[in-house]
């Protein structure tokens, strides 16, 4: 073969093989494009599907926030309820206990209010013997104040105080009877300044108590001078008693053995406003009734 005939095979095959390989790059370039769309179509797809999805977990979440705000307000209304209820249980337990307690026991006697010849405590126990001065009468009192009596009788004696009951629940008729006897002795207008008629006494009432001591013998002003009215100033509204007729008072003369139970409550009130039992208006006395007995 000759040396031109070579040359021109060679040609030959370099243009063949550049013909093939621009073929092959015009195929790549067009598969190329092809799954550029394909890919393309399927993240657009993709895409698409996101959105979709990603609204529909926004309806699902607002969907949830409705069903929590209905299911608070639902609990709300709920509650409401539970609470009109509670209250509505906690006033009836309140007008209950209040239409169970003596509103006479709070009353200003003393020429203020009057009570029948008929009236009588609810119920009465006896004051153990352990207590009382042995040559004192009526050792009568309120049941309920019993416990509270007894309680302050006891702390007193644990303080090494001696403090006794002369007198407590007198009815109507026995404060009748004690009055006539005090003014045949004293004259009516000595007697008036120390003892109430019948209907206007506290002992009616069965929440009153003189007390006294074995020195003092008796219901007497020398009482006054005794450890054991010092004792009963510092500490008889810790039991819910005080003093109802303290110097300068007008209804009385003072008197310091004779105390009365208005409830702890309104006792240790009075003690801290340094006020006594008939300086208060009714009004505001009667809010304690509630809780006379508490």
């Amino acid at each position: 073969m000759t040396t031109g005939h070579a040359r021109n095979n060679k040609l030959y095959t370099i243009e063949l093989i550049t013909t093939i390989l621009s073929i092959v790059a015009l195929a790549l370039a067009i598969y190329s494009a092809y799954q550029y769309r394909v890919l393309n179509r399927e993240f657009e797809l993709a895409r698409q599907q996101d959105l979709e999805l990603i609204s529909q977990l926004g309806d699902i979440r607002e969907e949830k926030l409705n069903l929590l705000e209905l299911s608070a307000y639902q609990q709300s209304i709920i509650d409401s309820f539970q609470g009109q209820i509670s209250n509505i249980g906690s006033t009836v337990g309140t007008l209950e206990k209040l239409s169970q307690t003596d509103p006479e026991l709070l009353k200003k006697y003393s020429r203020v209010y009057f009570l029948n010849e008929n009236y009588v405590p609810a119920k009465l126990a006896e004051i153990d013997k352990t207590y009382v001065y042995n040559a004192g009468t009526n050792f009568l009192v309120h049941a309920e104040v019993w416990p509270f009596l007894k309680k302050l009788l006891d702390a007193a004696s644990l303080d090494r105080v001696e403090l006794l009951v002369a007198s407590a629940f007198r009815s109507f008729d026995t404060q009748a009877s004690l009055k006539s006897e005090y003014k045949v002795i004293y004259g009516a207008g000595t007697a008036n300044q120390f003892s109430a008629d019948q209907g206007y006494s506290e002992h009616q009432l069965g929440t009153s108590v003189d007390f006294t001591t074995s020195l003092v013998a008796g219901v007497s002003s020398k009482f006054e001078t005794d450890p054991a009215y010092t004792w009963l100033k510092d500490n008889a509204h810790k039991y819910g008693f005080v003093l109802s007729y303290p110097s300068g008072n007008t209804y009385y003369k003072f008197e310091p053995w004779h105390w009365r139970f208005v409830g702890v409550e309104l006792a240790n009130t009075l003690h801290k406003q340094e006020k006594y039992f008939y300086d208060l208006d009714q009004r505001e006395i009667d809010t304690y009734l509630i809780k006379l007995f508490d």
